[in-house]
């Protein structure tokens, strides 16, 4: 079977919601993502590009109609080029890369450009449609711009509980106290300053520019200097006695992400090595309210697809929705928190669902081919109990 590989992986800075992307389409913030992608790699044709696989979570705005395709035109590549867009919510463009990396180990296509986009700001309100023409009484505006809406009554309430519930349930289950995961959300932090102050971004963000202005040049949401302490000021923000709080749990982002993908072959059309082989890849799936821990077995699932174990690996990239799911995975998986994130996590770098998946896969390339290690492991947890993974082995 032929091999599949990451070329080379970019995003736009994360903006806060209502920050400084608020503004910004997610259809433009999209075709910027692609455009910086290729941009690292100018010899490649774009019109050698097999298929844009894009994902997107909400696809009720202005990223509605194929956003995928939107930032293929809008980035001004060849109108051969086809694009699709998938959802699976917070694990799009993970699923994008992994659907990209089959289609190019079957033979279907030799080189694909991967990725995801989210504007959370820009999510409209949406309104059902009557059964009947001018209703009499008052009709809801719903928000989609993150967890449940328009829920079907047959759904059992338990799956259907707020993403922050479900979480404080995980922590109950856990006994994963707020301590613990006011010192991850302030460790997250404190290396996305550390990571962004040393340089390590500047090859794998590209900065938002419209109309000639810089709107953002890096991520918006990072608190530099963040404690425990600080963190522990704050009101839990699900329960009266909750541990969930603002401080750790991921907010609401604005943002893109693009992974180039191909066989070994193009390499002679990308003008450079691949940084890294995509060696195994896993999805699981668990009770809705359960979907912060489901990562757990998807990696496992991907590990060993991949004919290695735990101990082969060296770098962790998952996406940081709470702390406390993440601290759940990590104490399931039994690994040395240390390889965890090492760049920072969503905490405080953000989580734009649909770009979210192409940040971790991206990042986790990074880190091996900085640090020369060979096995490194993305996952993410998903809404309504899903999962996925990816394993990367360094190709340097």
């Amino acid at each position: 079977m032929v091999a599949s590989f990451v070329y080379a992986a970019v995003r736009t800075p994360f903006g806060r919601f209502g920050g400084a992307l608020a503004d910004v389409r997610p259809d433009d913030l999209a075709a910027i993502a692609v455009s910086g992608v290729l941009a690292k790699t100018p010899s490649l044709d774009p019109a050698l590009i097999s298929d844009v696989i894009w994902g997107n979570a909400n696809g009720a705005g202005e990223d509605n109609r194929n956003v995928g395709r939107m930032a293929v035109l809008l980035a001004g590549l060849p109108t051969s080029v086809p694009a699709t867009t998938v959802n699976r919510l917070c694990g799009s463009s993970l699923d994008a890369a992994i659907i990209g990396s089959r289609a190019v180990e079957t033979g279907d296509a030799d080189i694909v450009l991967t990725g995801g986009v989210e504007s959370m700001t820009r999510a409209p309100w949406v309104l059902p449609k009557p059964s009947r023409a001018f209703p009499a009484g008052h009709v809801t505006a719903v928000s989609t711009t993150l967890g449940w809406r328009l829920v079907n009554d047959r759904m059992p309430k338990e799956w259907t509980v707020s993403l922050g519930e479900a979480n404080e349930q995980l922590a109950e289950r856990f006994a994963i106290p707020r301590e613990r995961q006011d010192e991850f959300a302030a460790r997250s932090h404190n290396l996305a300053d550390d990571a962004w102050n040393s340089g390590f971004y500047d090859e794998l963000v590209v900065p938002v520019v419209v109309d000639g202005e810089v709107r953002l040049a890096r991520d918006e949401g990072i608190r530099s200097g963040s404690t425990p302490q600080k963190l522990a000021g704050l009101k839990p923000s699900f329960r009266p006695d909750g541990v969930i709080t603002a401080g750790n749990a991921s907010p609401l982002n604005d943002g893109a992400s693009a992974v180039l993908i191909g066989s070994e072959d193009a390499a002679s059309h990308i003008g450079h090595a691949p940084l890294a082989r995509i060696a195994g890849r896993g999805v699981s799936a668990l009770e809705p309210q359960m979907f912060g821990f489901a990562p757990v077995e998807a990696a496992e699932r991907a590990l060993s697809r991949a004919g290695i174990s735990w101990s082969d690996v060296s770098a962790v990239e998952l996406n940081e929705a709470f702390a406390v799911q993440s601290l759940a995975c990590v104490d399931a998986w039994k690994i040395d928190p240390a390889i965890v994130n090492t760049k920072g996590g969503a905490i405080a770098i953000g989580h734009p669902l649909g770009a979210s998946g192409g940040r971790i896969l991206g990042t986790l390339a990074a880190r091996l081919r900085a640090s020369g290690e060979r096995w490194g492991v993305a996952a993410i947890c998903i809404g309504v109990g899903q999962a996925l993974a990816v394993v990367l082995e360094s190709a340097a």
